[in-house]
């Protein structure tokens, strides 16, 4: 993973840590007072809630304790790697797309970020600029011509 998305999934374990998991707490003491908790339905939804964040805080702290950080400025060359800004031009609509490769972990489309084990990551990897490179997406096969590859 990136610096950036292990100070992202950092952030957000610290937050389940000191906000969420006192606040389930609270939550469930304050339906417990309210009594017969067979059917108290606040009840159950703050300690499913608990559950919830508790399964979420273990799950960061394995991806965290496990995480190869590499930082992209350290990295350099022509071919797309792990950490590379590439930008790609889809030759059917001759559409520029610009993607950070990054871990699954990081990953947000909407931001620029697809997966290193995403189909269209894994058929650009080891690619360089020039290189023509067919596709098989969910949404059908694609082409695209590797336009530029960056760092940092």
């Amino acid at each position: 993973m990136t610096p950036p998305g292990q100070k992202q999934l950092r952030d957000e374990l610290e937050k389940l840590r000191e906000v969420d998991a006192p606040q389930a707490v609270k939550d469930i003491a304050t339906a417990r007072d309210h009594g017969d908790l067979s059917e108290n339905a606040e009840y159950h939804a703050a300690k499913e809630r608990q559950g919830m964040v508790h399964a979420r805080m273990k799950y960061l702290e394995d991806v965290l304790s496990r995480a190869e950080v590499i930082d992209p400025a350290t990295l350099s060359g022509d071919r797309v790697q792990f950490g590379a800004k590439v930008c790609l031009l889809k030759l059917d609509t001759d559409d520029e797309v610009t993607y950070r490769i990054v871990g699954p972990e990081e990953s947000d489309l909407e931001a620029g970020q697809i997966s290193v084990a995403s189909p269209l990551a894994r058929g650009i990897l080891g690619h360089q600029v020039g290189d023509e490179v067919t596709i098989k997406l969910p949404s059908g096969t694609r082409v695209y011509e590797i336009q530029e590859v960056t760092f940092g």
